[in-house]
């Protein structure tokens, strides 16, 4: 008997290729496209290119709405979040609770063991490293998956550059239907990246407010703090100045935004707390990225019960109350803590 793997496609180049791969391995590949927010049109068009490549391929697809689920454990805590003043990561939450929560959950009820995805990542006896391809490494997102579903997941994608992905996919005649299919864009619910839109469907966006300095005094005017996160320099006034300001704080309250110039925006320690290790540690040096798309910093971390502390090497620019730390033993992923 074939070994069985529940495959999320969503008719794209990396899910596609993904299949072909694990059925080349033996794998008797079972598919599911995951309905996660309310957009027929999006959902219309992907769920017909992977029902294509489902039929083109011989696999069942099963279709499962995790709407509801996705609305309260993503949707609800990006907006949420947002209006705490706090920089969200929906997809760092998505893959603990959807992609390698519910999408494994659903695996059970079908009695398969294995799940598979397209994500750029590697997977070596439970244990995550980064990708190949470490443009595309995604590794930084799989921080918060429980350390208890990591043995079951696989990522074909993972010892492959995305360049070979792309000629590899030209030799499979179903995805030349989808030649011109775009990247999939980092948070899916959002739309051409424009988070303050997204807000505004969910709670007032556009409420002018005061930018204040470090020492509180009122110094300008802004539109709204939910257009603001930490770190940005541009729409809003600070009177009279001279050099560049960039916002530190936002105060929901009272909509305010506190801003400072760059230098006052770097740090080198800070707490954490929502700790996810793969391994159990309370302390450990380890390098650490604040961001998705930072470099990594050399730092030390200690955990004392559901919160820690980490001390970096050299500050960075720009720490966000909600974004997650993710530390890494070379290419190894370690975990990770939320930024408070």
């Amino acid at each position: 008997m074939n070994k069985k793997v529940l495959l999320g496609m969503s008719g794209g180049v990396d899910s596609t290729v993904s299949a072909v791969l694990l059925q080349e391995q033996g794998y008797e590949v079972t598919g599911v496209y995951m309905r996660l927010h309310d957009n027929p049109s999006y959902h219309d068009t992907n769920i017909a290119r992977a029902r294509k490549v489902a039929d083109y391929l011989g696999v069942d697809l099963h279709i499962h709405d995790l709407t509801d689920t996705f609305q309260e454990n993503i949707i609800d805590y990006f907006v949420s979040a947002y209006a705490e003043g706090i920089t969200p990561n929906p997809c760092v939450m998505c893959n603990r609770t959807i992609k390698f929560g519910a999408m494994v959950d659903f695996a059970d009820t079908l009695g398969i063991d294995r799940v598979a995805t397209g994500h750029y990542v590697r997977n070596e006896g439970g244990t995550i490293f980064m990708a190949q391809d470490k443009k595309k490494d995604q590794s930084y997102f799989l921080a918060e998956v429980r350390p208890e579903v990591l043995p079951r997941l696989l990522f074909p994608m993972g010892n492959w550059i995305k360049e070979e992905v792309k000629a590899y996919a030209a030799r499979i005649p179903i995805l030349a239907d989808f030649a011109t299919q775009k990247e999939s864009q980092e948070i899916c619910f959002v739309e051409n990246d424009d988070y303050v839109e997204t807000l505004s469907q969910h709670i007032p966006v556009d409420q002018p407010g005061e930018v204040l300095d470090t020492e509180g005094r009122v110094v300008g005017s802004h539109k709204g703090y939910l257009h603001y996160t930490i770190g940005k320099r541009r729409g809003f006034t600070v009177d009279g100045a001279h050099d560049p300001h960039y916002v530190a704080d936002l105060n929901p309250e009272r909509n305010q935004i506190t801003v400072a110039k760059r230098d006052d925006l770097y740090a080198d320690r800070f707490a954490i707390k929502r700790i996810n290790l793969h391994d159990k540690r309370s302390a450990f040096a380890c390098e650490i990225k604040v961001r998705y798309r930072t470099q990594p910093v050399h730092g030390h971390v200690t955990i004392e019960g559901d919160t820690g502390t980490v001390q970096l090497s050299e500050s960075v620019f720009g720490l966000a109350k909600g974004q997650f730390a993710v530390f890494y033993e070379g290419e190894r992923l370690l975990g990770g803590g939320e930024i408070v």
